[in-house]
């Protein structure tokens, strides 16, 4: 097979990648990067940017986790993730990209989101969702769409999370085995497994016809999610040209003299059960 048709098959051998990035590296990385986060957050709420993140990949790529720790310590009043479900009917009668528009930020507002307007170029085109007029003429008008949201004054950030099939699937079995991430995977996600190549040439076109100046695609090596977390939080940091926004310092006010409140008992309002007392080691011994 040649390489251009075996896609994200055509990898380096595992010995050639970097090794994974030790906890402590990362952690500490992590930590400084979230907290530029929040100054960035800062700007564009003072500056009233709109800045929106697409989070496209592979399923398993680690693109929730990514999102998590990109907004985990940011104002949810002024960041939003948009995770949209399949469309109703009424929307699939409408402008594909109408849906879309409604969540795009107003001034001061940063969108994530997870998985986007590029659903048409990935899971409906291979497996059959989308007609073959819808899909090229999604082509045509994605880039167009995306240089009227840049020209718009949009800051637009498009990353691809790209994971090999042997990560993929050692993720999958992991979700399979563990009760809390099962719900991850879907009916649609096993299916890709068997349609891998097929993903790869979509991406593929994809990225042909979308991967513009004006909207240019990052790819994130996401086999090692610590080292494709930093890197990608580093890479967006390093693309938008904000600055420390200065606010003036919290002062806690003393608090005032009593006037005569007295707290009502306790036995008049219904608590929540110490269900803690009841774990093992809960009184200090082991």
């Amino acid at each position: 097979m040649p390489p251009e048709d075996r896609g994200e098959r055509a990898r380096p051998a595992r010995d050639d990648r970097p090794p994974r990035l030790p906890r402590r590296v990362y952690e500490r990385e992590l930590r400084r990067l979230q907290e530029e986060l929040v100054v960035l957050q800062e700007w564009v709420r003072s500056t009233g940017t709109r800045l929106v993140v697409v989070f496209e990949g592979r399923d398993a790529a680690g693109k929730g986790g990514m999102i998590k720790r990109v907004t985990e310590h940011l104002n949810p009043r002024g960041a939003r993730i948009v995770a949209l479900p399949a469309p109703t009917e009424r929307e699939r009668t409408q402008w594909y990209f109408q849906r879309y528009v409604e969540h795009l930020p107003a001034a001061g507002e940063m969108v994530f989101f997870d998985r986007s307007w590029y659903n048409r170029a990935g899971v409906e085109r291979v497996m059959g969702f989308c007609t073959e007029e819808e899909h090229a003429r999604f082509l045509r008008q994605c880039p167009v769409f995306e240089r009227l949201l840049v020209e718009d004054g949009v800051l637009l950030r498009k990353y691809w999370f790209s994971v090999s099939d042997e990560e993929q699937e050692r993720r999958f079995r992991a979700r399979m085995e563990d009760p809390v991430k099962r719900w991850k995977l879907s009916p649609m996600d096993l299916e890709s497994r068997a349609r891998w190549e097929a993903y790869s040439r979509a991406k593929d076109e994809m990225f042909a016809h979308t991967d513009v100046p004006e909207s240019p695609w990052y790819v994130v090596e996401a086999d090692d999610k610590r080292r494709a977390r930093v890197n990608m939080i580093a890479h967006l940091l390093s693309t938008v040209p904000y600055h420390r926004v200065e606010r003036p310092e919290p002062n806690l006010p003393p608090r005032p003299p009593s006037t005569g409140y007295r707290r009502p008992p306790k036995e008049t309002q219904t608590h929540v059960p110490d269900h803690a007392a009841s774990l093992p080691g809960a009184d200090g011994t082991r």
